[in-house]
């Protein structure tokens, strides 16, 4: 799917594990984004939408990326320099997508979600994900919102979706997949939003955003949850 000559490896400071290697051109192949939702499509209804007669072809393209022994890895670029990184890892047991964001001054990344068999999040409530894939900040793996929004997508979680939520994500299912309706397709997805389900978010007691799903890194109650300092600062980097 990929020459050799196009990978560049990025290094994400904290996070180990194997060859992280840039590749935008995943992003132009339609069956990408139909392995990349899997998760997201939780129900028959919405499995039907979005594979349609794209199953086994979806499923050998997967394979595929699956099998590489590199990390793809794709960056969306945030305001003041932060990033937030999708990385595919590739172990081939304990393979998934992590969801981390990080800054030059940080030490290390802050993992927000994993997209995997045993999946932790939310990391993202729909104003910080609809502000990252809008933002028109340049650099990254794409300058395309509707790439940004898809990619990031599986790390939502929120419960108060606003009224203009389909149609944004109807707009970049049209634009990037094939399904025949992306509309329906849309409002299936942000009505279950997949693995974390959806999330309540609030102003934590130390003034920053937080959410109470029971597997996220965002919550304070959960014991694995980030430390309020490292969580505030993600608030910050993210918020709308």
């Amino acid at each position: 799917m990929t020459n050799s000559a196009d990978l560049h490896p990025t290094r994400i400071p904290g996070y180990d594990g194997g060859l992280h290697t840039h590749q935008p051109q995943l992003l132009d192949e339609p069956l990408f984004w139909l392995g990349h939702l899997t998760s997201c499509a939780d129900s028959e209804g919405a499995a039907e939408l979005l594979y349609g007669a794209d199953y086994d072809a979806t499923e050998e393209f997967g394979r595929r990326l699956w099998e590489r022994a590199e990390w793809p890895t794709f960056t969306v670029p945030l305001a003041a320099d932060h990033r937030l990184h999708v990385v595919y890892r590739t172990f081939k047991d304990e393979a998934g997508v992590d969801y981390l964001l990080h800054h030059p001054g940080w030490d290390r990344a802050e993992l927000l979600a994993q997209d995997d068999g045993h999946f932790m999040g939310p990391g993202l409530s729909w104003p910080e994900l609809v502000t990252a894939a809008f933002s028109a900040m340049p650099g990254g793996s794409t300058d395309d919102p509707h790439a940004r929004l898809l990619l990031l997508l599986p790390a939502l979680g929120d419960d108060d979706i606003p009224d203009d939520a389909v149609h944004r994500l109807a707009a970049a299912l049209e634009h990037l997949t094939a399904v025949e309706d992306p509309e329906a397709l849309a409002e299936l997805l942000l009505d279950s939003q997949g693995a974390p389900g959806p999330a309540t978010w609030t102003t934590g007691a130390y003034g920053f955003a937080v959410n109470d799903g029971p597997h996220s890194y965002r919550n304070p109650a959960n014991r694995f949850a980030l430390p309020p300092d490292r969580m505030a600062r993600v608030a910050t980097a993210l918020a709308p």
